[in-house]
């Protein structure tokens, strides 16, 4: 990209201010009809470059127009850093074409960090927790792990320590970092089960190294239900496993969970890679209310929750790749799933009269049927004996 074709030029910009700018960001910067960015940002070039001199509003999201009306003039966008990790780089890029912007980054928070604790970054586990609760980083707390959080405050610093000791992980070393790369960085090391300081400045970030004997979230699919708030309604830890493997989840993928209940194959599904989507339908207030709360306490917030009848719900969704029925399959539902293109199917059936629709379904769409009888050993007497459960059929489709 030709920077002469730019009428937007996004500057990284680092605790070092004015100073630590490149020299074609400076030169942009001087050259600006206008220079966009929080208070804080425009603080730090010390009243060096030209141009008129806009405060970010908040919520970020309204500044966006007020730039979007200066397309045509030197506008300079300040954000943090490397705009494009965790940063409001991409929320803008988004609204315009290639050739309209050009970046300067500085160094990121990432780079800086690992800097300071000889980590390779490549080993690190970035999460922006700016506007988004601790929980998501749930599916990353194991020992041996090195993660670098974002934080909004010190406030939020004080959160996330008390929710790691919450969670098991009171011993887990946490490194502080405040306002790395500039005259104020401090560096400040304690365990999350200790740490009661008052003084955390922003901005801020953390290092995470998970010690103590909490909960980790396999990798494998198959969680156990105890992983899961329920009333009864949820597809076992073997048959889910099971589903998860016919539903085979790709990266980017959408799932439609229909009859969600407790959200646990969704939830599954989405745990799989970070990118994939799911939306669940269900039509019982309370069981959509209980999988939001499954969701936001392992931190996939992604999860879209439909509440109403599932034929009802499909309309004007975007078409999944991927839809798992775990139970009360129609042929009416059958026929509109039929609609769907290039899309997965994975069914299950527990009564006589859902067997036989599947048996038909096979019969006319083709796929694979799968019977699935399983049996737990129980007290029998002074002994044990083996105790079946229902047997499920699965049926697999793609068209």
């Amino acid at each position: 990209m030709a920077d002469s074709q730019a009428w937007l030029t996004i500057v990284g910009i680092g605790e070092d201010g004015w100073d630590g700018l490149t020299a074609p960001a400076r030169a942009a910067i001087d050259a600006a009809d206008s220079v966009m960015g929080a208070a804080r940002h425009l603080s730090l070039l010390g009243g060096r470059g030209g141009g008129e001199r806009i405060v970010w509003p908040i919520p970020f999201a309204d500044g966006v127009p007020m730039l979007l009306e200066r397309r045509g003039e030197r506008v300079v966008m300040l954000a943090s850093g490397d705009p494009f990790w965790f940063g409001a780089g991409s929320v803008v890029t988004r609204h315009l074409d290639p050739g309209e912007w050009v970046a300067y980054p500085a160094a990121s928070t990432l780079s800086l960090a690992a800097a300071r604790l000889g980590w390779p970054v490549e080993t690190i586990q970035g999460v922006g927790l700016h506007a988004r609760p601790v929980e998501t980083l749930r599916p990353l707390l194991a020992p041996g792990q090195r993660l670098l959080a974002l934080m909004r405050d010190g406030a939020s610093v004080t959160a996330l320590a008390a929710w790691l000791a919450e969670q098991g992980f009171g011993g887990s070393a946490l490194t502080v970092l405040e306002a790395l790369g500039g005259p104020r960085e401090r560096v400040r090391r304690v365990a999350a089960n200790m740490l009661d300081w008052t003084d955390i400045a922003h901005p801020v970030a953390v290092a995470i190294e998970p010690v103590g004997p909490g909960r980790v979230l396999p990798c494998a699919s198959g969680l156990d239900d105890d992983w899961f708030a329920h009333d009864g309604q949820i597809t076992k830890r073997p048959v889910r496993a099971l589903a998860l493997s016919a539903l085979a989840p790709r990266p980017g993928e959408l799932l439609w969970d229909i009859g969600t209940g407790s959200g646990s194959v969704a939830l599954e599904w989405l745990l799989s890679n970070p990118t994939t989507r799911a939306v669940g339908f269900e039509r019982d207030p309370a069981r959509l209310a209980r999988a939001r709360a499954n969701a936001a306490r392992l931190g996939v917030e992604r999860l879209d929750l439909v509440e109403g009848d599932a034929i009802t719900g499909l309309a004007d969704r975007p078409h999944p790749d991927a839809v798992f029925v775990g139970g009360g399959l129609s042929p009416q539902l059958v026929e509109a799933l039929r609609m769907l293109p290039h899309c997965r199917l994975v069914a299950h059936a527990v009564t006589l009269e859902t067997e036989a629709l599947l048996t038909q379904c096979q019969s006319r769409f083709g796929g694979e049927l799968l019977r699935i009888e399983l049996a737990q050993a129980r007290p029998l007497g002074t002994k044990r004996g083996w105790k079946a459960s229902y047997p499920i059929v699965q049926w697999r489709v793609a068209w």
